[in-house]
């Protein structure tokens, strides 16, 4: 594995920041909203080669509800470019049934098989649910091994207030964990407070989630902060997560436009268009 930060950033990628900016980690959860619209339809190869000809990023949901093999995710990693990065979903069992606890074997799985991904592994998302309040114990061991001899992003989003006080930041800054940016978010009394230097923004919806479309001011706003972000050399993720209703397309293409335009290059106007150690021993530990 090459050698990276905490916020996934190889010697490589460092490199080619050096020589000019990375690419915008946009996307979809998941590149089945592609289907039939254009300009993908028009395109050769698989949903996946498509998308990833558009798009620098995705979040693999699927994850969540069912394991792939080793072998499906090193497929999926040689369909893409180099610079292509998958955003990984912590499956339910763990999240949900277990609640973080207990739960090494299928840890050990599961990253036994993301491992397929190799370096265009971005980021592990780990989604806890509503009914989830913060245990300090269980999540520092939890997350203390989650991050041991991994150096790619972890997004965490929390929905029981107990996980946004100061007692949650710390720990969560302590094992480099970044607390996801939620629209709308829930749990969350106040205003965000960053975690990590980087940013992972999941756009569910709203005001109905997984089906309301963003407005263009909403759109723009996103896009201007980003552009600024982007400046600090941090690394940025912006999942759609509103495809129900095929909004998350448009909107993820629509930003991607925005961005090239603030940094300088030509939008593409798709917008417009129609419709190291091995897992394995951490977690016996």
């Amino acid at each position: 594995m090459p050698d990276k930060s905490f916020h996934g950033e190889t010697d490589v990628e460092r490199s080619q920041r050096a020589d000019g900016p990375r690419p915008d980690l946009v996307g979809c959860a998941g590149w089945s909203p592609i289907s039939g619209a254009l300009p993908f339809s028009e395109m050769q190869g698989s949903q996946l080669e498509r998308y990833a000809s558009v798009f620098h990023a995705v979040e693999i949901n699927s994850s969540f509800y069912r394991p792939h093999r080793r072998t499906t995710y090193a497929r999926w990693a040689a369909s893409v470019p180099q610079h292509f990065r998958f955003s990984v979903k912590l499956p339910r069992a763990v999240s949900h049934a277990l609640r973080l606890a207990n739960a090494d074997a299928l840890m050990a799985q599961f990253e036994d098989e993301i491992g397929g991904l190799e370096d265009k592994l971005g980021c592990i998302l780990v989604q806890l649910p509503p009914s989830l309040p913060l245990d300090l114990n269980v999540a520092d061991i939890f997350f203390k091994k989650l991050r041991a001899n991994q150096a790619y992003m972890i997004a965490f989003e929390a929905r029981h207030a107990s996980w946004f006080g100061p007692d949650a930041s710390a720990m969560l800054n302590a094992h480099g964990i970044t607390r996801v940016v939620a629209d709308p978010p829930q749990g969350q009394c106040g205003p965000h407070v960053p975690t990590t230097p980087a940013m992972y923004i999941r756009l569910h919806g709203s005001p109905r989630m997984y089906y309301s479309s963003y407005s263009d001011d909403y759109l723009a706003h996103l896009a201007d902060a980003l552009s600024i972000h982007r400046r600090e050399h941090t690394q940025d993720w912006t999942i759609f997560d509103n495809t129900a209703s095929g909004a998350a397309l448009a909107n993820a293409l629509a930003v991607l436009d925005m961005l090239k335009q603030r940094n300088g290059g030509e939008a593409e106007c798709y917008a417009r268009a129609p419709s190291p150690a091995s897992p394995m021993a951490k977690w016996s530990q």
